[in-house]
């Protein structure tokens, strides 16, 4: 018409006689004017699939070292808070990947390779914190440190500022020995993996599991 626009009926029948053509994902977004009841087409791209394990190797039971980290750090986030980020592919280990991968529909062989690795959730580290530790990160650690002090490890970081001082750190070394894990005021693995005994939550999801490091 005047303004430059297809009436809507002719555009979804154009579209409809190229959609053979077509050879890859294509989006389309419908700008509707109801004042000439027509519809503009403006081509958005794809969203690109990003990998959650990227260029992991292929490990089985017997492997050690931090790729057996970050598949065991992945299979807790499937959710499975009995497994122990340890290193070790071990019998625990290999019991969980087989339960994975049946889940997954994957075949049930114990071994991570592509496949299981890409069915996966990300299982990258959280940052280690401790003192002299600072950002949004920290101030999400403090929030939570201070949401469930109360009647649990009953020790606050007296404040939110997002640094990690000395208040921060008494607080999260009676938040270890709450949860039974080392008690040495620095947050890495086995404390970001504490349950919080509340729906599967642990205190790395509490705090964000946006804050995992590639």
């Amino acid at each position: 018409n005047a303004h430059g626009l297809l009436p809507g009926s002719q555009i979804l029948h154009s579209l409809d006689r190229f959609r053979p053509t077509i050879t890859r994902p294509i989006c389309y977004l419908l700008l509707f004017t109801s004042r000439h009841s027509a519809i503009m087409l403006v081509e958005v791209p794809p969203r690109r699939t990003v990998m959650p394990n990227p260029g992991q190797p292929t490990i089985s039971p017997g492997a050690t070292g931090e790729v057996v980290r970050r598949l065991q750090r992945a299979l807790r986030r499937t959710p499975d808070l009995g497994l122990t980020v340890n290193g070790t592919f071990d019998s625990p280990t290999e019991t969980a990947v087989k339960q994975f991968q049946e889940s997954a529909g994957l075949v049930v062989d114990g071994v991570v390779g592509p496949l299981t690795w890409n069915a996966l959730p990300d299982g990258g580290p959280m940052p280690t914190l401790q003192e002299g530790s600072s950002g949004d990160v920290v101030r999400s650690l403090q929030t939570v440190l201070t949401n469930g002090a109360s009647g649990q490890w009953n020790t606050t970081p007296q404040g939110i500022d997002g640094d990690f001082g000395p208040h921060t750190r008494a607080s999260v070394e009676a938040f270890q020995s709450w949860g039974g894990v080392t008690g040495d005021g620095i947050v890495g693995d086995q404390t970001w993996s504490v349950s919080l005994h509340a729906a599967s939550s642990t205190l790395e999801s509490a705090v964000g599991l946006n804050f995992i490091i590639g």
